[in-house]
């Protein structure tokens, strides 16, 4: 690691003190935190934490170039406060050198993860001024010209997360190509769209010049294009951007028959074109240049589902920030909850996700497509994709489709998180990926044996969405990935998770490679995700395991150090002829070379 840099003390021992001494009060306050390789101290400091739930906390704030941490001194209320800068979404000022009352003179820092922070200072001496400076460049790194904390991290990893998706393997494993779809390289160079892929997959019958004159027809050149296709009956989910009708009714014939391409693919006798958006916002972008498919397109039927835009997403979650944090409505709160419409927007998006799903289960092709094709059609494809194929619900093939469906199709990370960005009233702003992964929560709920991975792998993405660790989440589209060399300069979320993979493993979980899931998207049966949105405060109990998942767990602990203990005993106790004896002759305790293909179907009595 590189040296640190200097430490600002707000209150330096006076001279007579010894450097020891210094340095050991810094050793208290690093007693409870590692940092991380390429992480470096900036600042410490006394300051005073206006806990919600506790009220205020005299302490120690420690600074780095990748986090905020607080320990409170008194031992009654041990308070410990372990934040990434990249979660911050807002730093400001609080009272003035003249304000009056306790603890008014301050900083207040609004967070992206559901929570606020508040810390007190002495009115004298513009003692806030060093750690605000500070915490807004290192905050804000990309406003000030620095580099986010995911180039400066120097974590290594047995497993490189960087190679999890790779398209034409995922593309072999989907059974493509084939004779009606083909594989384009045709925006190797980002020339066709400069927010897709270089590796597309396109109708067989569609040459190169068909798909540069349909990209000229849609929002930003995003052409329809397939993201997943049926084994068995080959129906497909495409997804594109909405086509450029405009307020004169425009057609293109291009479009129109590259559009009868996707459908003659598998036979379907009609195309069904899911627009995500309420059919009055979809007449509405008419007047920008946008629109939506009308009758000119034959054999093909549009459909429209409702989900509302990303402006109202974000102040759903805000209005659901303020019923949760920092204390939970509980007067009033199931009207107070139904008033956020946050659980509404999440019933309209799994119920589209069903359609699309139970569509192509029945053997017709779909096209899936927003106003750009980003935000609401990426939810769409992958939660489809979720229900129809098993592989995408195992803690890898999960990371695949987050890298495929999002990443690499453009999500504009960047815009909707604002990863480094002072500008936190930016209108681009939204948490259109916090409310996939809510969906997805919500999947498992109601299937819990289908899925391999846990609640904790879901957390640990939302965490490091907002971080700036890793490099996953970085920038708007894969273009601009390329030009910050970020495969090259920072390390994968998929490293960490993959390295240590057992904490992200659901136990219940029972492969089934043909099961369709549809979960069931009522109001009735959908949750608000408390381990998430309200896990600051602490009169929610944490949802802990559930005493089944516990006594599961322990189980399966104890089955593993018996087969130990059998395979000790039996090494110990004979030689290797009467080993291979004993192995065949006792038939009521057999011992595995590989435990777990033996005791997969291990009946637990609760």
């Amino acid at each position: 690691m590189a040296s640190p840099v200097p430490i600002y003390n707000s209150n330096p021992l006076d001279t007579h003190s010894s450097s020891t001494s210094r340095e050991s009060l810094k050793m208290d306050l690093l007693a409870d935190v590692s940092l991380l390789p390429g992480e470096e101290r900036v600042i410490d400091k006394d300051i005073i934490y206006i806990c919600p739930f506790s009220g205020a906390l005299k302490g120690k704030v420690f600074i780095t170039n990748y986090r905020l941490y607080f320990k409170s001194s008194d031992a009654d209320s041990a308070v410990m406060l372990n934040v990434p800068l990249g979660v911050i979404c807002r730093v400001e000022k609080m009272g003035g050198a003249s304000s009056r009352g306790e603890n008014s003179y301050g900083l207040d820092i609004t967070c992206k993860d559901m929570r606020n922070l508040r810390f007190a200072l002495k009115q004298e001496g513009h003692s806030r001024r060093d750690i605000f400076e500070i915490l807004f460049r290192y905050a804000f790194p990309v406003s000030h010209g620095l580099s986010l904390f995911a180039y400066l991290s120097q974590e290594k990893y047995e497993e490189n997360g960087w190679n999890i998706y790779k398209p034409m393997e995922e593309f072999r494993r989907q059974g493509l190509p084939n004779d009606k779809w083909r594989i384009s390289f045709i925006n190797k160079s980002y020339e066709l769209c400069d927010t897709y892929p270089t590796v597309l997959a396109v109708p067989y019958k569609a040459t190169e010049e068909d798909l540069r004159k349909v990209a000229t027809f849609r929002s930003r050149g995003r052409i329809p294009v397939l993201s997943w296709i049926h084994r068995e009956n080959q129906a497909v989910i495409a997804r594109c951007s909405q086509p450029l009708v405009g307020m004169s009714g425009k057609r293109n014939k291009d479009d129109e028959r590259y559009l009868d391409l996707v459908r003659e693919a598998n036979g379907t006798s009609k195309l069904i074109i899911y627009d995500a958006r309420p059919n009055v916002n979809a007449v509405a972008n008419k007047a920008t240049g946008g629109g939506y498919e009308g009758d000119e397109y034959q054999n093909a039927e549009l459909i429209f589902l409702d989900i509302h835009n990303i402006h109202v997403m974000r102040e759903s979650l805000k209005k659901l920030k303020d019923i949760v944090y920092p204390n939970v409505e509980e007067s009033h709160w199931l009207s107070s909850l139904e008033s956020t419409h946050w659980l509404e927007h999440i019933k309209l998006v799994l119920s589209g996700a069903i359609q699309v799903a139970d569509k192509v289960s029945s053997g017709n092709s779909v096209v899936v497509h927003c106003s750009d094709g980003w935000d609401r059609t990426a939810q769409l494809t992958s939660l489809a994709m979720l229900m129809l194929d098993s592989h995408y619900r195992t803690l890898r093939g999960f990371q695949v489709l987050l890298e495929k469906e999002w990443i690499s199709f453009g999500h504009k990370f960047a815009s909707r998180i604002g990863h480094g960005d002072k500008n936190h009233a930016d209108q681009d702003r939204s948490p259109i990926f916090v409310q996939f992964i809510d969906c997805v929560w919500q999947m498992t709920k109601q299937f819990p044996t289908a899925f391999e991975f846990n609640e904790r792998l879901l957390l640990t993405i939302l965490d490091h969405l907002y971080s700036c660790r890793f490099g996953t989440f970085l920038y708007n589209c894969e273009s601009a990935r390329d030009q910050h060399e970020v495969r090259l300069k920072t390390v994968s979320l998929w490293s960490l998770v993959n390295s240590s993979n057992d904490i992200y493993l659901n136990p219940f979980y029972t492969p089934e490679s043909g099961r369709v899931l549809y979960p069931v998207a009522s109001m009735r049966h959908l949750e608000l995700w408390v381990s998430y949105y309200i896990r600051w405060n602490p009169r929610i109990r944490q949802q802990q395991q559930s005493p089944v998942e516990q006594r599961y767990k322990e189980l399966l602990a104890l089955r593993d150090e018996y087969l130990k203990k059998l395979e000790e005993l039996e090494l110990s106790d004979s030689p290797s002829s009467h080993l291979a004896h004993s192995s065949t002759s006792n038939t009521s305790l057999p011992a595995p070379s590989t435990p777990s293909q033996q005791y997969t179907h291990l009946q637990t009595p609760f």
